[in-house]
């Protein structure tokens, strides 16, 4: 347990860290503060987590081992007419542990973390000041719309402002001002622009038209429109819903029943990924016996099994994605990984067979 979360902890900062870059870029572009930027980073680490867990269980299995081969105590214990499958129990219940941390996160966690950040990503599309008044800084509110403003002034003034619209096919107008205000009335926010010059380039035949203004106010409503509602996405439905589909949860996620059941199951297989990670591990280990240069071919091996199984989960994945009636293919992967589990320990059991086979291969 001490190795599986030593590694667990490197493993979820690399994968947290490769998110928070692309989420930092996304929030600070926006105009949002850092402390946005912690929340929403902190609500998506039960979906990192959940993803390192079986590889952390499997590299804290084959640790544990490798190192107790290298120091005798395998050998020790065999000696002592331990058979495979009594020493794998240990590994059995480590497995169920992590199996039930990953449920935990599976069926609560990642559901209501994914639920709040949909929360707070509609709250923050309705916020104005975040997402306009943000000085020194290039801001694109909108496909097609550039927004720069130079300062900000403490009565709410926005000094020296520059506003791009190329939303129209063939036009883009370019409006600068030495002053400008936000304002508000019956039909929306309006930006009312003092002293500037509006520039209109047109595609056809590269002509320019330059209108000089003192007053001219430009409608941002569509700039700043957000929904006054949010329908919730799959990932944010509880696994009973998940199992349950009825036509208004169809209709809410625009999804299928296939892809409903799928994620359902996905969720109840996933944990068993984490106690047959372990086994492979743990298994592949057992079938060497002591050398001081280790087990790394074992070590090796493990690595292609495990290989082969997350193989079996993505071609399971799609299966189930196909039919509502494929769902059972979500828990393919758990069942080939404990068939190759098993068949390790019988051979382990059975060494005689072992080495003839190896004889055979020579």
């Amino acid at each position: 347990m001490v190795l599986f979360g030593f590694f667990s902890l490197v493993l979820v900062l690399v994968y947290w860290v490769n998110r928070a870059v692309s989420l930092f870029d996304q929030i600070i572009s926006s105009g949002q503060s850092a402390g946005v930027f912690l929340e929403l980073t902190a609500l998506a680490l039960p979906r990192v987590i959940v993803l390192v867990l079986p590889f952390s269980a499997f590299v804290g299995t084959v640790y544990a081992v490798n190192r107790l081969s290298s120091e005798s105590e395998m050998v020790v214990v065999q000696s002592a007419g331990f058979s495979p499958y009594r020493m794998a129990r240990p590994v059995i219940v480590f497995g169920f542990i992590v199996a039930i941390m990953m449920s935990i996160l599976s069926h609560v966690l990642i559901p209501a973390a994914t639920k709040q950040i949909g929360i707070r990503s509609l709250e923050l599309s309705r916020n104005i000041t975040a997402r306009l008044l943000v000085d020194g800084t290039f801001l694109n509110p909108t496909k097609g719309i550039t927004l720069y403003i130079r300062n900000i002034s403490p009565d709410g003034a926005l000094n020296e402002i520059l506003l791009s619209d190329a939303r129209s096919k063939g036009v883009r107008t370019t409006y600068t001002a030495k002053r400008a205000l936000l304002v508000e009335d019956a039909s929306g926010p309006k930006l009312l622009m003092l002293e500037g010059i509006a520039q209109s380039l047109r595609a056809e035949g590269q002509r320019l038209f330059t209108t000089s203004f003192q007053d001219l106010v430009f409608d941002i409503n569509d700039l700043i429109a957000a929904p006054s509602a949010r329908n919730r996405t799959i990932s944010e439905l509880s696994t009973w819903e998940l199992l349950h589909p009825t036509p208004a949860l169809l209709a809410e996620t625009k999804v299928n029943e296939a892809r409903m059941l799928s994620a359902a199951h996905q969720r109840l297989s996933q944990p068993l990924l984490a106690l047959v990670s372990a086994l492979i591990g743990f298994s592949c280990l057992l079938l060497g016996g002591f050398s001081r240069f280790g087990l790394w071919p074992q070590i090796g091996f493990a690595f292609v099994l495990l290989i082969v199984v997350k193989a079996v989960d993505s071609a399971a994945l799609d299966m189930s994605l196909r039919a509502a009636n494929f769902w059972w293919a979500a828990y393919l992967p758990a069942l080939v990984g404990v068939g190759m589990s098993g068949t390790l320990l019988w051979f382990a059991a059975n060494p005689q067979v072992l080495a003839q086979l190896r004889r055979w291969a020579r």
